[in-house]
């Protein structure tokens, strides 16, 4: 039985570390990013790029800071030696964490590291897209002429290389490995928070670095694309839906599984079926040059021809059909309407056309592809049924 029977404490006592993880990213493939940067960045007649902490940095450079309010950015000339922009105190451990030969520039907690980058700059200088706005103006102060760099970012990150992949493909199998088990600890009573510590611990003791999200929805909250506050009690004859994910060397799984606690109505049956034929009819529509609001648009048939929607209608698809994941859960592009980037071999996303009846349930299905030269490959399979997640 797939469902229930079990226990926390005996399912993490048979948990052990991942036997196969996947390889690290190597210093020959960051610089290889590098100079795809390059290229792009001279193209778009700038002379360089500032990427600021976050996941962008940890792509580049190895670094997995997050942004804070101090500048720490890495500025890839068109030509020359990267250099580093790094509060002084910081020292050690940048140099700990840098993966790529850099030249640094440090700046004392009483000097405008703003400055430094304008000494360090000739020419136009494009700004990674997620640099918060008061650090581009105050380049825009210190004479800098700034310009968005989203399309250099999204150029280099959108499209996978096998080694990406492989992190992705751990991360997805770990997490879907983690839903199984959590799926056997359900019995009535059972606090959704509970099974949410569950689902920390287990991916954890997989060699994750845990839950970087977890969603635990029962009955009624299923309704709610991002679930209601308070927390819950599982009762008999209630739709489960849990989202989740972990990272791997700071690649993102994101998985949801909508089944049967169980007796449920016809009608939760006949909404599970048309979600999973959305799902498939999205995966199927899926191959190089295909843009993305097409895949989005194919979901949307299913649907209304089961006559949900049109558009955003409820009963129906509150959403779009998926997004780009990869060192961002949500990163370009995006499988929703007004998207028209086309497929590419390398490319990643999420497939989850949510099917919501307004305050009664929602059934959401979601597994990822990544976009191959002929067509599209899932990263895990999708749920064969609505009383058997798991086959």
């Amino acid at each position: 039985m797939s469902i229930g029977g079990s226990s926390a404490a005996a399912e993490l006592a048979t948990i052990v570390p991942w036997a196969t993880p996947a390889p690290r990213i190597t210093v020959a493939e960051r610089q290889a990013r590098i100079a795809k940067a390059r290229t792009l960045i001279d193209a778009a007649g700038a002379s360089a790029i500032l990427i600021g902490a976050g996941a962008s940095l940890r792509y580049y450079a190895g670094i997995p800071w997050g942004a804070t309010e101090r500048l720490v950015a890495l500025l890839v000339p068109v030509h020359g030696t990267p250099i580093m922009i790094c509060p002084r105190f910081e020292r050690g451990s940048l140099e700990a964490a840098l993966e790529i030969d850099a030249d640094l520039r440090l700046w004392e907690e009483d000097q405008s590291p703003f400055a430094l980058v304008a000494g360090a700059v000739t020419g136009r200088l494009l700004l990674d897209p997620q640099l918060p706005y008061c650090m581009a103006t105050a380049l825009a102060d210190a004479g800098v002429d700034v310009a968005n760099g989203g399309a250099v970012v999204d150029a280099c990150r959108s499209i996978k290389s096998d080694a990406e992949i492989a992190l992705i493909s751990q991360a997805m199998a770990m997490t879907l490995e983690v839903h199984h088990r959590a799926a056997r600890i359900l019995r009535p009573g059972i606090a959704a928070s509970d099974v949410i510590r569950f689902i920390d611990a287990a991916h954890r003791a997989m060699g994750s670095s845990g839950s970087y999200f977890c969603a635990v929805q029962f009955g009624h909250a299923t309704a709610f694309p991002h679930g209601v506050p308070g927390d819950q009690h599982l009762a008999d004859d209630q739709l489960v839906l849990i989202d989740t994910g972990c990272q791997v060397d700071g690649y993102h799984s994101d998985i949801t599984r909508t089944y049967a606690f169980g007796a449920v109505g016809a009608e939760e049956r006949a909404i599970w079926a048309i979600e999973r034929a959305a799902q498939q009819a999205a995966f199927d529509a899926a191959r190089p040059g295909v843009t993305c609001e097409a895949i989005d648009a194919a979901a949307r048939g299913v649907l209304e021809k089961a006559g949900l929607g049109p558009d955003y209608r409820l009963p129906g698809l509150p959403h779009r059909t998926g997004h780009g994941i990869g060192l961002s859960i949500h990163e370009p592009a995006y499988l929703v309407r007004g998207d028209t980037t086309p497929l590419a071999p390398g490319m990643c996303f999420s497939n989850e056309p949510m099917i919501v009846v307004p305050d009664r349930f929602g059934i959401r299905l979601e597994d990822h592809f990544h976009v191959t030269d002929t067509g599209a490959a899932w990263f895990t399979e999708p749920q064969p049924s609505i009383d058997h997640p798991f086959g």
